[in-house]
């Protein structure tokens, strides 16, 4: 018994004419034999969930750094919500599940200690640039190791969907389109929450023609977005907004960078946050060597250059990771006589 056959079999039932069926995937950069259980996009989602890259979510910023207290939002409960966003919409529209939880679980995977804080430094500081959505991509395709092979070997469809949640191209699947919708919903209002528990802002500041078209609280407001997306996107084949819904969720986004991404407050750790960055960054440029054996020895047959090797050294750490790494080479220790 095949059960994977039986699956694409039931996808290709019921699914929308518009949905990415897993046995029409464009495949693995290097082929490999098919598992006679999972499709090919259910096989990315568990190599993802098992990656040591998806582990470390737990630890980076998502946007307050260095937060006190268990309720913030991590890169990684980030993640797990743009999943859940992205599941409901594409089981509402009959697109395909397994796809979009791939992409959404994978598509943060290439961000640096410190959020968005530590993407501009890196960003700054490599004459090529660092975009967390392309290190996302090369986190997949080459960072990402196990005994079996470097890199996860993904099929096309989840590795365009990472590399085009964000930016100016879009992803050539509506299983990507729902994920990088799904990103804006889950991040602005989870966003939004954080930011009035860190009395950065209160609700009553949050624009009022917004509340009166998405919803006062939370849970109303993903909920507005939700439906919407799916009463604008059913049976068609692209994924949005409505034209109310849409401006009313840029307008809350603008108020956010406005009054927390921006806010001085928000941000009076992000200056220690950029020093250490920069400062590892420079150690390493002035001697490569003392990056680990273990991470240069990836690069032995691959045409990299050293800044590339450095920026993915410091993107792959955690905050913590990188706060101890810093204290350890800068920081003078206690002299001990034994």
């Amino acid at each position: 018994m095949n059960i994977r056959i039986q699956i694409e079999e039931l996808e290709k039932n019921t699914l929308s004419k518009y949905a990415t069926l897993s046995r029409d995937t464009r495949g693995r950069k290097v082929k490999e034999e098919k598992c006679i259980v999972r499709t090919e996009f259910q096989r990315d989602r568990d190599r993802i969930i098992h990656s040591k890259s998806f582990r470390r979510l737990k630890h980076k910023t998502q946007v307050f750094i260095a937060p006190e207290g268990d309720h913030y939002r991590t890169r990684l409960t980030h993640t797990l919500e743009v999943a859940q966003i992205s599941r409901t919409l594409a089981r509402a529209l009959r697109l395909n599940e397994d796809l979009v939880e791939a992409i959404a679980l994978a598509h943060d995977l290439g961000h640096t200690p410190f959020g968005h804080t530590g993407e501009n430094v890196l960003n700054r500081l490599h004459s090529n640039g660092f975009k967390h959505n392309e290190q996302s991509l090369k986190v997949v395709d080459f960072l990402e190791h196990t005994e079996l092979r470097k890199g996860l070997n993904l099929t096309y469809e989840v590795r365009d969907g990472i590399l085009k949640h964000t930016g100016d191209k879009k992803p050539e699947t509506l299983e990507g389109c729902v994920v990088r919708i799904a990103d804006r919903i889950a991040y602005i209002n989870h966003d939004i929450d954080d930011a009035i528990r860190a009395k950065i802002i209160k609700r009553e500041e949050l624009p009022k023609d917004c509340l009166n078209i998405l919803g006062m609280y939370h849970g109303e407001r993903i909920n507005t977005m939700i439906l919407d997306v799916i009463q604008n996107s059913l049976g068609k084949n692209k994924i949005s907004m409505s034209e109310e819904v849409g401006n009313y969720t840029e307008k809350l986004r603008d108020f956010m960078f406005d009054k927390v991404y921006l806010n001085k407050d928000a941000k009076k750790e992000e200056q220690k946050a950029k020093y250490i960055i920069e400062q590892l960054y420079n150690y390493y440029i002035d001697d490569y060597f003392r990056l680990p054996e273990e991470h240069r020895k990836l690069y032995k047959e691959d045409d990299f250059t050293k800044e590339d090797i450095i920026c993915d050294y410091i993107g792959g750490m955690t905050d913590r990771y990188v706060v101890n790494l810093f204290s350890d080479i800068f920081i003078p220790k206690p002299w001990e006589k034994y």
